[in-house]
């Protein structure tokens, strides 16, 4: 999944190199979110595979859910952090 993850944004960031101005930006930040909510399901479904075990399974899923879901947290936030620096150098 990371290597997915990766590929994404690197394609979104080759196609966003050819754009200018806020729609550059606004594309940065929509791709950020995909991502987000691509964890975020796989997230939901870690914890659904939680909520069918016990013992230790079941707390070492709850706990990939919680990391992925800090991952989601800090893609959407690289993903306006860049969006902001796109509009900024627009300027």
């Amino acid at each position: 999944m990371k290597i997915l993850s990766k590929a994404i944004a690197l394609s979104a960031f080759a196609m966003l190199a050819a754009c200018g101005g806020n729609e550059a930006a606004d594309n940065v930040e929509a791709a950020a979110e995909n991502q987000a909510d691509a964890l975020e399901m796989q997230a939901d479904n870690l914890s659904e595979m939680a909520d069918n075990t016990t013992g230790a399974a079941e707390n070492s899923l709850e706990n990939q859910a919680a990391a992925l879901e800090n991952q989601a947290d800090a893609t959407r936030e690289a993903g306006d952090n860049k969006a902001d620096a796109i509009e900024e150098n627009a300027q």
